[in-house]
């Protein structure tokens, strides 16, 4: 009688010990906009990373599983699979989205849940403020990629060289679409374009739903600026595309996450050339020894090369994956404490979490020797580095449309 409970027991999977199923499959969640450029990387690069753990023996004898939903680029339909993650899927954490908006909606359910979550994309300044300044309840939130005031450090950096030096502007427009993430991304660049010798002399900000970008760039070349200086994600082709049909005569240079995946060219029909943006890595330089690996790898796999939510994505597994072996264990807090103590070599470089006393909490430290940035072009359908120069594969290059120094 005994042995036919036991046996029924087995049979259902009940009310077994943990030890009897320390072979389950550890549960990673990924919510992303599979239908968008900036989305698509982040589950084809999470699977990768999980693929390359499991080939090795797993964590702690356990296999990765990346469970994967689509949120339709919704804010509403991202809580939702967040909420079916925990509940019905009980998943181990969550690496979810590149969109701010989605991200900032995802952050109070990951303290009320105790559900550790890492953006791959997100760059609002606010998630790690939020941290910061409610560090008990939303401590379970980490942000893989940079806030939008290091991006736009960043642009200004490779600003000095390519900007004032190289195309020899003095004068900027800064035109980025209305979202939460540019917000902060805005603010730093007026900022810190003047810092660098560049003038700000307007500031525009569209709505993500503009299909057309003719009356603006009209008002921009009337103001005849040396160079457009960008913040956009969602809207990235079809200003590309305007910009080229209209012959603008303005470089664009600065943020487009579009960009970054080498689908763009072709959605742009190859009006992308010339376009200038910026990356954490990329799939020419060696940022670390496992940039060009991890991009070649994704790209023999999937036809394209990641865009920088795939680089993110994959780190995001790989740092997850270390903490919960570290931890020995897949408890909240256990995770939590061992993502705090993160040192670790991914694509981006050398990843560290930013600490209680920083106002970015759980943020990424950007530094030499860290996370830096890089500055890449569109130059005849190849995606080429021109800053810094050290790692630089190309130089600067602009269709005979664009002229520089006005």
């Amino acid at each position: 009688m005994r042995g036919g409970l036991l046996g029924a027991l087995l049979a259902a999977g009940l009310c077994l010990p943990a030890t009897a199923r320390a072979a389950d499959p550890i549960k990673f969640g990924v919510i992303a906009e599979t239908s968008a450029i900036g989305g698509a990387s982040i589950p084809k690069a999470a699977q990768l990373a999980a693929d390359e753990i499991n080939a090795a023996g797993g964590v702690n004898g356990r296999k990765i599983e990346i469970v994967v939903y689509d949120d339709h680029n919704s804010a509403a339909d991202a809580v939702r699979a967040f909420q079916r993650a925990h509940s019905e899927d009980k998943v181990s954490a969550v690496i979810a989205s590149y969109i701010s908006e989605v991200v900032l909606a995802l952050e109070p359910w990951a303290g009320r849940l105790k559900m550790p979550m890492i953006t791959p994309g997100a760059a609002s300044d606010d998630i790690t403020k939020r941290v910061h300044n409610d560090y008990d309840h939303l401590k379970y939130v980490f942000h893989g990629y940079l806030a939008s005031t290091q991006i736009a450090d960043s642009v200004c950096e490779a600003g000095k060289q390519l900007l004032v030096k190289d195309m020899k502007a003095k004068t900027a427009v800064v035109m980025s679409e209305d979202a939460a993430w540019t917000l902060p991304l805005d603010n730093e660049y007026l900022k810190c374009l003047p810092q660098i010798g560049v003038k700000v002399i307007d500031h525009i900000r569209l709505s993500p739903d503009t299909t057309d970008f003719t009356p603006i760039f009209n008002k921009i070349e009337g103001e005849k600026p040396d160079v457009i200086v960008t913040g956009i994600s969602h809207v990235g082709v079809q200003p590309t595309v305007q910009w080229q049909q209209q012959q603008v005569p303005i470089p664009m240079f600065g943020v487009s996450s579009q960009a970054t995946s080498s689908t763009f060219w072709k959605d742009t029909n190859g009006a992308a050339n010339g376009v200038v943006f910026q990356m954490a890595s990329a799939p020419d330089v060696a940022v670390s020894p496992k940039t060009i690996p991890f991009a070649k790898k994704y790209t023999a796999k999937y036809g394209v090369t990641p865009a920088y939510s795939g680089y993110t994505a994959y780190d995001d597994v790989y740092m997850f994956a270390d903490a919960i072996k570290r931890a020995g264990s897949t408890d909240a807090d256990k995770i939590v404490a061992e993502m705090e103590k993160t040192d670790y070599v991914g694509t981006l470089g050398r990843i560290v979490f930013l600490g209680r006393d920083s106002q970015f909490t759980h943020g990424m430290k950007v530094a030499p020797g860290y996370i830096t940035g890089l500055m890449e072009q569109w130059q005849d359908g190849k995606q080429v580095t021109v800053w810094p120069s050290s790692a630089g594969t190309a130089k600067l290059a602009f269709p005979k449309f664009v002229k520089l120094g006005q």
